[in-house]
């Protein structure tokens, strides 16, 4: 798997996409393959505050359930209607199916995520 390197990404497996001070939020293919397939997502409230490093949900497979990691800080602005109701979407495309939208607060957090080549061997070293 390769991993878009216009993504940041956490080790607890999130990716992030920063336009314009809003970034846009979601699971990585590797977290999905370790879950198996999704069948309920639990997300923030729209206007809600996440905070790096902080739960903001989680995702429930036939396996288990995990939670999801906030990579950056900031207002939850949009949330995935699709994800809310289709969750299945993420297990075909993680990572272009988004989970949440979230104006950032502290845009500089983003300076400390992975790049896609450092994500992938760190996935690899796992």
């Amino acid at each position: 798997m390769q991993y878009p390197e216009n993504f940041r990404y956490t080790k607890e497996h999130q990716w992030v996409e920063a336009a314009g001070g809003v970034a846009t939020i979601g699971i990585t293919h590797h977290a999905q393959e370790q879950l198996g397939d999704i069948v309920y997502v639990d997300l923030p409230k729209l206007g809600g505050a996440i905070k790096q490093g902080e739960t903001f949900g989680s995702v429930e497979s036939v396996k288990a359930v995990s939670d999801i990691f906030a990579p950056v800080s900031g207002e939850v602005v949009e949330i995935n209607p699709v994800v809310g109701h289709s969750p299945e979407v993420l297990n075909h495309d993680p990572h272009g199916s988004w989970l949440i939208r979230v104006r950032m607060t502290a845009p500089e957090e983003m300076a400390g995520l992975l790049g896609g080549s450092e994500y992938q061997k760190y996935v690899e070293a796992e």
